[in-house]
C-alpha cells in the first residue's frame, strides 16, 4: 500500500518553493532592473495600451546579458539589457522590441506568468511523487523515470504557453496598427542572435520558430480574409 506521508510532504515543499521562489525573483528583479526609456519603443507601447485601456506600458531594463524577455509573476514586463544592446547596436528594430513586450504581455493577460512560477517551484514535488510510486514498481529506474516525465511534462505547457501569448501579441500588434510582421521577422533571426542549436523540439520549452512563424501567419491571414 502507497504511503501518504512522503506524497504529503512533497506537496508541502512545492508550496513553500513557490513562495521563495516568488520572493528571490521579485528581489532579484528590483536590485538589477531600471525603467526603460526610449522614445521610438515608447511611442509603440503608447499605441497598444491606448488598445489595452491602459495609461501607459511600463517596460523594465534587467540587467544581465542573455537575450529574453521576462514577465514577471507580479505583472512587472522586463526586457534583458542584452537584448536591449542589440536594438540598440540596429541588430533589432523597435517594433520587433515592441512584438517581445506584446508577447510578454500575453504572458501576464493569459495568467502564464504566475503559472509558471508554480509550475517550476511544483516540479519538485511532481518528481517527488512520480519517483515515489514508480519506485515502488520499478525500483533503481523509477528515479530515472520520472524526471523524464516532468521535464517533458513541462516543456509541453511551456510550449502551449508561448503559442497562445504568440497569438495574443498578433492581436494586439494588429489592433495597435503595428502587425504581426516584427514578430516573424525577429523569430527569423532570435535562433542567430541567441545561439540556440537543435535540440528536439518536443523537448524543448519553447516551440520550433518554423512552427511559430506559421502559426502568426495562417493567424495574419485569417484576419486579412
Amino acid at each position: 500500500m502507497l504511503k501518504l506521508g512522503p506524497i504529503i510532504l512533497a506537496v508541502l515543499v512545492g508550496l513553500a518553493m513557490y513562495r521563495f521562489s516568488a520572493w528571490r525573483t521579485k528581489r532579484e528583479l528590483d536590485a538589477r532592473s531600471t525603467l526603460l526609456a526610449d522614445a521610438r519603443i515608447k511611442a509603440l507601447t503608447d499605441r497598444m495600451a491606448r488598445e489595452l485601456e491602459l495609461d501607459q506600458i511600463r517596460v523594465h531594463i534587467y540587467e544581465i546579458a542573455p537575450i529574453n524577455g521576462l514577465a514577471a509573476p507580479d505583472g512587472r514586463i522586463f526586457i534583458t539589457r542584452g537584448f536591449f544592446d542589440k536594438y540598440r547596436l540596429g541588430e533589432v528594430s523597435a517594433e520587433e522590441m515592441a512584438s517581445v513586450i506584446a508577447h510578454e504581455l500575453g504572458h501576464v493577460a493569459l495568467g502564464h506568468s504566475k503559472r509558471r512560477m508554480i509550475d517550476f517551484s511544483g516540479q519538485n514535488a511532481i518528481r517527488i511523487i512520480l519517483a515515489t510510486v514508480l519506485g515502488r514498481f520499478i525500483p533503481f529506474v523509477g528515479v530515472y523515470l520520472a524526471n523524464f516525465l516532468t521535464g517533458l511534462l513541462a516543456a509541453r505547457l511551456s510550449r502551449q504557453d508561448e503559442y497562445e501569448a504568440d497569438a495574443y501579441a498578433a492581436a494586439l500588434l494588429t489592433k495597435a496598427g503595428i502587425g504581426v510582421e516584427p514578430q516573424i521577422t525577429l523569430f527569423e533571426k532570435l535562433e542567430k542572435l541567441t545561439g540556440a542549436g537543435g535540440q528536439l523540439a518536443w523537448l524543448m520549452s519553447h516551440p520550433k520558430t518554423v512552427d511559430r512563424v506559421d502559426a502568426l501567419k495562417r493567424l495574419d491571414a485569417a484576419w486579412q480574409a
